[in-house]
């Protein structure tokens, strides 16, 4: 079947995690697509043209991808801004976090902290996991440690992951279910880190909270196969384990990164996606997921 606005190009896939992506996320994905696996790029190109944004690959203009003009993309970078910080139905607990974890730093900043090499005495003020307080009397470090980071740097990387995760996970379980999953995910990487760490730790970081969607996505694709094409499965799993393996790898070599709360944060969220229940699209949205 056929799109009745353009009868050349197909119906969109219920079922395809970015068919229901704003144009400034597919327009984020196609222009950053080099920091992904090619399949990504390609299905985010492949939407934008199923919506007419973009050309298709037809033999009369087989170099489509022009640069656009400097004004478009100028309103194009804040609409892409809008679309990743942005409170939409569907997409709440992604911006949420997004910007819990950007003011929390710009408080150390303010506070007179080095942004880009924060003292160990300045995390542990503003609550890093810190193993001789956390647990003796102040369990919230669990929580607040989440929140904190070590440097731009690792903020970055970590914020990035975490819109793409989002992208793919929040319609897939739901707004509410995600929030949850995140922030056990989160508590159980500070736990393990605690528990690891048996010497002492001082631990900050989204990235348990991280690893629990990406345990999150695979149990969600294993319990729920047919709701994405095989391509779309591979193109998911494909972007979950590579960059999951190359966070553990890279924490091996990198004795600042804490793998000890990755793997707990990873083992929550795939036993948080095996046994919460499965939500199914009624058939009235067309396959679309409604708000919880």
């Amino acid at each position: 079947m056929s799109d009745p606005s353009n009868p050349t190009l197909p119906l969109p896939d219920p079922a395809d995690p970015l068919a229901g992506s704003t144009e400034a996320e597919l327009l984020y994905l196609v222009r950053h697509a080099a920091r992904y696996p090619a399949a990504v790029g390609e299905a985010a190109g492949r939407e934008l043209q199923r919506r007419g944004l973009l050309p298709g690959p037809g033999p009369a203009e087989p170099r489509a991808l022009a640069p656009a003009p400097e004004p478009a993309e100028n309103g194009g970078l804040a609409a892409t801004l809008q679309g990743i910080f942005g409170f939409r139905p569907g997409y709440r607990t992604t911006p949420a976090m997004l910007w819990l974890n950007l003011v929390a730093y710009l408080l150390l900043g303010l506070a007179g902290t080095n942004l880009l090499q924060p003292a160990s005495a300045d995390l542990i003020r503003w609550g890093s996991n810190y193993s001789p307080l956390t647990l003796p009397g102040q369990p919230w470090r669990l929580l607040t440690s989440m929140f904190l980071h070590g440097g731009f740097g690792h903020l970055l990387l970590n914020l990035l992951t975490l819109v793409f995760l989002g992208l793919l996970t929040e319609r897939l379980v739901g707004s509410w279910r995600m929030l949850g999953v995140y922030l056990l995910s989160g508590l159980a990487g500070s736990l393990a880190s605690l528990w690891w760490h048996s010497q002492g730790v001082n631990s900050v970081g989204a990235s348990g909270a991280i690893f629990g969607l990406y345990g999150l996505l695979l149990a969600s694709l294993a319990r729920r196969p047919a709701a994405f094409s095989r391509q779309q499965r591979y193109t998911v799993g494909l972007f979950v384990l590579y960059f999951m393996v190359s966070s553990l790898v890279g924490g091996l070599e990198a004795h600042t990164t804490d793998n000890a709360a990755h793997v707990g944060g990873l083992l929550a969220g795939a036993a948080l996606g095996a046994v919460l229940p499965v939500r199914r699209p009624p058939a009235a949205t067309g396959g679309a997921y409604p708000e919880p």
